[in-house]
């Protein structure tokens, strides 16, 4: 497999966020090739590369777009909008924050690129609250954008006009849910809505907009220079293109790591180093806190959409969490969990109570205070929230919980006919402890 890092390919360089730093490398090139091609062909050229959502759920990125309704202008026409999801909170998955922090003006270049395409001269990126030095840094460079004529009124002289506002969100994991990023957007208490009516007729202020994710926006102006089959050329047969892998937990060497799709969890550990001293691979998340665990027998599993769903998870954002032999699978199947009960944001019946009670029998359960009909009891709750929450909140809560037990049921067990948690809570720290 070649690696030919793209997004990641100048992070090293010390000036990598200035406009200087950018331009040196082609920066702002593909949108004086985008802004000479009509939108509708920007679109196709989208589409024709096969470039899919890096949020998470893997929609094609072109046909998302393609959804706006470009109806004839004038009277009564609505607006376009386009809304970049920077909300990372999924534990486990920080690829957004480093690339914003090292690369902000990919970002803005693609939010203009595609702005053009759907015709919208309104954007705005969607940043999480507490990472107040990102914000900064993409403030500047939207600041930098508008005084070198990229943003604005009349862009490069082609008569197309564009705003882009950096908005700080409140703190609330609801809102990487895009609707619920929409209605704190306008304003509002962070809730998902209910679909139908979808974002593409009735997004921002119910007028028709786009929602993307950081990676998919900034991967924009590399498909308009190099092309739809240079960048098809790379990943596999349904999942083209680059990626960011965030490898976390208990290997020698975390960080990002860009490949194409379809690279497996092998090949990212041999390039880490692999797991820490004499420990060896228990379980790991393919796509952040909210996936279906996976084992060591799954080390050669794609790292694809369509891989990685065959072996029974999701991709999700590639954020893979890896956890020794050390670690206590219940105790962490708790510890997020209690993360999605503080964060639901209690719309919807099934998340908000079920949630709550999960962490309830998973504490008696670490604790060994429980039955083992308090298993069978966890795995029903799970099949009362699973499809019947408003968004994939609820979902993605009972994921770890059903995958845990299915996986690992005698060591939920062994807690209770041990009387406790039978690991040293010392070295089984998800996050490496004293032995790292």
């Amino acid at each position: 497999m070649v690696f030919t890092p793209v997004l990641s390919a100048h992070w090293d360089e010390p000036d990598s966020f200035t406009l200087a730093g950018y331009t040196r490398h082609r920066g702002y090139e593909a949108l004086d090739t985008a802004l000479g091609m009509e939108p509708d062909a920007l679109i196709q050229l989208v589409k024709d590369s096969g470039l899919r959502g890096r949020g998470g759920a893997g929609f094609p990125t072109g046909m998302k777009w393609g959804f706006i309704p470009q109806g004839p202008e004038g009277q009564g026409a609505k607006p376009h909008y386009l809304v970049v999801n920077a909300d990372e909170s999924e534990p486990g998955t920080c690829k957004d924050v480093p690339f914003m922090l090292a690369n902000p003006h990919a970002l803005v270049e693609g939010v203009i690129i595609a702005s053009y395409a759907i015709r919208a001269s309104q954007a705005f990126i969607y940043v999480r609250g507490e990472v107040v030095h990102v914000i900064r840094r993409l403030q500047e460079a939207v600041q930098e954008a508008y005084a070198a004529g990229h943003l604005g009124t009349n862009i490069h002289g082609s008569g197309y006009d564009l705003d882009l506002v950096v908005h700080a969100g409140a703190g609330a994991y609801i809102c990487g849910e895009e609707t619920a990023l929409l209605d704190s957007l306008e304003g509002y208490r962070g809730q998902p809505r209910l679909r139908p009516p979808f974002p593409a007729t009735h997004g921002l202020y119910a007028c028709p907009t786009v929602v993307n994710n950081v990676e998919s926006i900034a991967s924009v102006p590399a498909i308009v220079l190099g092309g739809a089959d240079w960048f098809a050329g790379m990943g596999t047969e349904k999942s083209k293109g680059f990626t960011l892998y965030s490898l976390s937990g208990h290997v020698k060497r975390p960080g990002q790591y860009e490949a194409p799709l379809g690279i497996t969890l092998r090949q990212l550990l041999e390039l880490s180093g692999g797991m820490r001293e004499g420990r060896t691979l228990k379980f790991w998340t393919p796509g952040g806190s909210s996936t279906p665990l996976l084992t060591a027998e799954h080390l050669d599993v794609p790292l694809d959409y369509e891989g990685v769903t065959a072996a029974g998870s999701m991709l999700g954002t590639k954020a893979l969490q890896c956890f020794d032999d050390t670690t206590c699978v219940v105790r962490a199947v708790l510890r997020w969990t209690e993360f999605y009960a503080h964060e639901s944001c209690g719309k919807c019946t099934p998340c908000r109570e079920g949630t709550y009670w999960m962490v309830q029998i998973l504490e008696r359960l670490e604790a060994g205070q429980a039955s083992e009909d308090d298993i069978d009891v966890l795995l029903d709750t799970c099949d009362n929230i699973f499809g019947r929450s408003f968004c994939a909140l609820g979902d993605g809560a009972t994921s770890p919980i059903v995958s845990g037990v299915q996986l690992f049921r005698d060591e939920f067990v062994q807690h209770l006919t041990s009387g406790g948690c039978p690991f040293d809570p010392v070295a089984s720290t998800i996050f490496g402890g004293v032995n790292a």
